[in-house]
């Protein structure tokens, strides 16, 4: 296999596995009373990943979701260090369990698992195993059951793929049965581990590590859960309303392996009849809802989210993150400016520095301080990071905002004073956010928009908000949407390019050990940015027939006026002095929610339409950014912001 080229500036250029008699060396200086009295803080790279063990073994999940009449066995790759065995030390796990690994591959450079003659892995993609095996963790790789080389049937975040992971959590710590083989019955135990495990992965990987925390299951020591899912229901529809034109069933049959296909159709048809496109709450969404039992997680929490991630939307990361809070969960976050973006692809090393401290605390002990450094890193700008001791920080609290007709026409206000009157528009599916945005100051049929002055001291959201609205519609049914827009010039990523804000370059940068088959270099990206002269930076929508239960939709009375509130994206961002705030209502958001059958026009009763936005400082900060005198209006030109985002229906 070709072995790239380590570029000139790398991290681990002049890093090499060290001797088995160097290793010795420093195991005994690690061992001598001088030592004994300084705790480690940092793992080092004392081990070879030439000559780790690699190897597999079936884990059997008590489950037969295939039908088949034997239990399902899911195919756990495993790289750990040779010399802690040979030694008789016990070492922790890092494990990604996925439903990627032969079907679609795994990071930006799309990495499959590869083996050798004897079945046993010889790539495992990304940079986890390259790193954190020479320093004394074992790397454990899972195929989610009906993918790749495990039995079973995927069900797409329910019973099946969390079991999938817990059971090797719970073989791990001794509670559960493994085999050498997919089909013998010579078992194997995990002799070699102290059971405490991590769990890292993003997007469906990092969902089920949301999952199998939720479970609270014995010996998951921490979780770090990438753009991931926290409720499968809130993937597919907002209130009722749809987000793509499929269901899970289609993301199930991406990933099933040729066996699972052949086998697992009452499976798949039971992810057809549980996900009506109706929008309704069934028993399947609850099954694969873990916000619910966030009381159960013991596991510590460092979640990660790109704030303008329009796959994984961040409302998944503000509901899990409030719920781990409310339940008094060790926690951490990182929130970056990026779409469905792994940290790795965009603030590599810190990215690599603070997961190596964080996993060196959380599975091995070590006092490094990460406990007490800041809670929250935030990209304010493209690679410009700012911290909060918490998140959200001290002091924020929810304001209530009230939407009030205009003196200029066709633009409305935004205030802290109730508001009177109506505004009117129609749904035009055609058009999107940005259609919207990029004409605030200009009065158009398909929108209603409300702005405050230009702001005089900057102001900071931080959470989520809720948009209640109180519209009449016109038909049977009706869809709306709500956006909050920072109106003013820019410089961001660029989330809305197929890349979602970076640019892979084609030099290399290292991080830990190679072999022939399994490179630790991978290629360096850089900042996508886009010159803006607005940005939404928060979204949310709703099925109006929803406005009595956020689970079941009913048909509307045209003429009659109805009450919903709508749950805006978790972010965190300022809107900069001299800029402004605005609230845009509208209907179909296209490529970003399915349109309704009708066309509806929408009269909104503005006094009973708000929006809750949370303010570090609370409604003395926004009456304090709002105090100073409005500017003369602008001529009303469109706007410039990123282009349309995709509605392509990406698998999470």
């Amino acid at each position: 296999m070709y072995r790239p080229r380590m570029p000139i500036s790398t991290r681990f250029t002049t890093w090499r596995p060290l001797a088995a008699a160097a290793v010795a060396a420093l195991m005994a200086a690690f061992l001598t009373p001088a030592a004994a009295h300084s705790a480690p803080q940092e793992s080092r790279p004392v081990y070879s990943y030439d000559h780790a063990i690699r190897e597999a073994v079936w884990v059997d999940t008590g489950l037969d979701s295939d039908g088949d009449g034997k239990a399902d066995r899911v195919a756990v790759d495993i790289v750990r260090p040779r010399e802690p065995a040979q030694q008789g030390r016990k070492v922790p796990v890092i494990m990604d369990a996925s439903p990627y690994y032969s079907c679609c591959g795994r990071g930006n450079e799309s990495q499959k698992k590869t083996y050798d003659a004897n079945g046993n892995v010889v790539q495992m993609p990304l940079f986890y195993d390259n790193y954190f095996v020479p320093r004394g963790y074992a790397f454990v790789g899972v195929d989610l059951a009906g993918t790749n080389r495990s039995d079973g049937c995927i069900d797409v975040g329910g019973r099946s793929d969390i079991q999938s992971a817990k059971a090797v959590v719970d073989w791990l710590n001794g509670r559960a049965k493994a085999y050498t083989t997919r089909t013998g019955t010579t078992t194997a135990k995990a002799t070699w581990t102290n059971g405490s495990t991590g769990m890292i992965g993003k997007s469906w990987d990092g969902t089920i590590a949301n999952g199998v925390a939720a479970t609270g299951v014995k010996g998951l020591k921490t979780v770090v859960p990438i753009s991931a899912i926290s409720s499968w229901y809130d993937y597919y529809f907002a209130k009722g309303a749809a987000l793509y034109d499929s269901g899970p069933d289609s993301l199930a049959d991406y990933v099933d392996s040729p066996d699972a296909r052949a086998k697992c159709a009452t499976v798949q048809q039971k992810l057809v009849d549980g996900a009506p496109r109706t929008g309704d709450w069934t028993p399947l969404w609850t099954e694969r809802d873990y916000v619910k039992d966030a009381g159960k997680v013991k596991a510590s929490v460092f979640l990660v989210h790109g704030m303008q991630d329009l796959n994984v939307r961040t409302k998944h990361f503000g509901q899990w993150w409030d719920a781990l809070a409310k339940n008094g969960v060790e926690r951490k976050i990182w929130l970056s400016q990026t779409g469905h973006v792994d940290p790795f692809d965009y603030r590599r090393g810190a990215w690599v520095d603070t997961l190596h401290r964080w996993f060196d605390h959380e599975l091995l002990g070590y006092d490094n301080g990460i406990d007490r450094a800041p809670m929250a890193d935030i990209e304010r700008h493209p690679d410009q990071w700012v911290t909060s001791k918490v998140w959200p920080p001290t002091g924020t609290a929810t304001t209530t905002l009230r939407p009030a007709t205009g003196t200029q026409a066709g633009v409305g206000t935004l205030g802290l004073t109730k508001g009177d009157g109506t505004e009117t528009f129609t749904d035009n599916p055609q058009l999107s956010e940005t259609d919207w945005a990029s004409k605030i100051d200009t009065s158009t049929p398909d929108k209603a928009g409300f702005v405050t002055k230009p702001l005089t001291h900057d102001l900071r959201l931080s959470g989520s908000s809720k948009v209640t609205v109180t519209a009449t519609p016109t038909t049977k049914t009706a869809f709306l949407s709500a956006v909050l827009v920072d109106l003013g010039p820019d410089t961001i990523r660029d989330y809305a390019d197929s890349a979602e804000g970076i640019t892979t370059l084609t030099d290399r940068t290292c991080w830990g050990a190679s072999t022939t088959g399994d490179s630790a270099c991978f290629k360096a990206t850089e900042a996508k940015k886009a010159a803006v002269d607005y940005t939404v930076f928060s979204r949310g929508w709703a099925d109006l027939g929803n406005y009595a239960s956020d689970l079941k939709g009913v048909p509307l009375t045209p003429g009659q006026a109805y009450t919903i509130t709508l749950d805006l994206a978790a972010t965190d961002h300022v809107v900069p002095a001299g800029h402004r705030l605005a609230l845009i209502v509208a209907g179909t958001d296209k490529d970003l929610i399915d349109p309704p059958a009708d066309k509806p026009t929408l009269s909104l009763d503005l006094s009973g339409t708000s929006a809750r936005v949370p303010f570090v400082g609370g409604a003395a900060a926004f009456a304090h950014a709002t105090s100073g005198k409005s500017s003369a209006a602008s001529e009303a030109t469109p706007l410039k912001g990123v282009r349309a985002p995709s509605g392509a229906h990406r698998v999470p």
